[in-house]
């Protein structure tokens, strides 16, 4: 217990740290050399808490009336790539969410094929690495029972999330969880926040949603998922787009 308690005061600390410094947002961390660090340090903590930590531990949920009165977008607000441009022109209407790599049944599931699924809303804390949080009702599908329908193969060990937001240098934004956090009951792949139809600056039309992890791995504007045996052929193989530029891969809070 004591260091389950470690844990999270150091994370708090971390949190505290990286929130002092006018970074501008969780898609302007690239030039803050020592943030990294400080991720570093308490991913460490992290990892040596797992043992101790249930693997199905739920995030603290909310009420109603701790809902955030505004919630504050992380990271990309309004991708400008071609194909996303047309979908917001379209409203969204011939949107399809791919799911491939290693599966026994590849699917390609419409919005509306997505909301016929059955849904689970859920009010949790949004934790950003520079420190601010948010509380926001979301509704969507548990990925859990999509990766289900898709059938992963025995060889799957991860699940990719690509995504219509570039960044700066102009790579597609990209995310992975393990399967621990990719099964867990509160993953969901949102489309709904705070009983509306996702906003573009948070993600719209769907966003990947895991409350027990930081902000920069909840990737917005899912493209398609993959499952996938490793990252190293992948883009810079360390698992996702920050992960590439040196933040930890286990972002667990």
């Amino acid at each position: 217990m004591k260091l389950i308690n470690r844990r999270r005061r150091f994370l708090r600390d971390a949190l505290a740290l990286t929130g002092a410094v006018a970074l501008g947002g969780c898609d302007r961390l690239s030039g803050t050399d020592w943030v990294p660090q400080v991720l570093g340090s308490a991913t460490a903590l992290s990892h040596a808490a797992q043992g101790a930590l249930s693997r199905n531990a739920m995030a603290r949920e909310y009420t109603d009336a701790d809902i955030s009165p505004v919630f504050r977008p992380n990271g990309s607000t309004d991708p400008q790539a071609p194909a996303y441009r047309a979908l917001v022109a379209d409203g969204f209407r011939g949107y399809r969410l791919g799911i491939g790599g290693l599966v026994a049944h590849p699917l390609s599931l419409s919005l509306e094929q997505l909301r016929a699924l059955p849904s689970r809303t859920q009010i949790t804390r949004h934790d950003c690495v520079e420190g601010w949080s948010v509380i926001g009702k979301w509704t969507g599908v548990q990925l859990a029972r999509v990766l289900d329908m898709a059938q992963p193969t025995s060889a799957a060990r991860y699940v990719l999330f690509r995504c219509y937001d570039r960044m700066d240098d102009d790579r597609e934004y990209y995310e992975s969880l393990g399967f621990d956090d990719a099964y867990h009951p509160q993953t969901l792949l949102a489309w709904e926040l705070n009983g509306k139809a996702l906003p573009i600056a948070n993600g719209a039309p769907l966003r990947l949603q895991v409350p027990r992890q930081l902000g920069y791995k909840m990737a917005k504007y899912l493209r398609r998922i993959d499952l996938v045996a490793s990252f190293k052929d992948i883009e810079g193989g360390a698992g996702g787009y920050w992960e590439d530029q040196g933040y930890q891969w286990y972002a667990g809070i």
